[in-house]
């Protein structure tokens, strides 16, 4: 699996829209969508950042790594 973004479980809990969240963030709804979805390959330590301090979370809040089973 790798990595799992939980990101949506955290907005959730903060009763927070992804328009609100890329207005705070300064990130278009495209690029936190991808985010939110898990439809992205890298994400940058200041998005990241930003992301944090808006929702008031830790990465491993919204990251969440699954070990691949072989």
């Amino acid at each position: 699996m790798g990595i799992i973004l939980r990101m949506d479980r955290v907005m959730a809990d903060r009763k927070m829209s992804l328009n609100e969240l890329s207005e705070k963030v300064g990130v278009s709804n495209v690029n936190l969508s991808k985010i939110k979805t898990g439809k992205i390959s890298a994400i940058r330590f200041s998005t990241l950042e930003a992301i944090c301090d808006v929702l008031d979370c830790q990465p491993g809040d919204i990251l969440e790594y699954q070990r691949n089973d072989k």
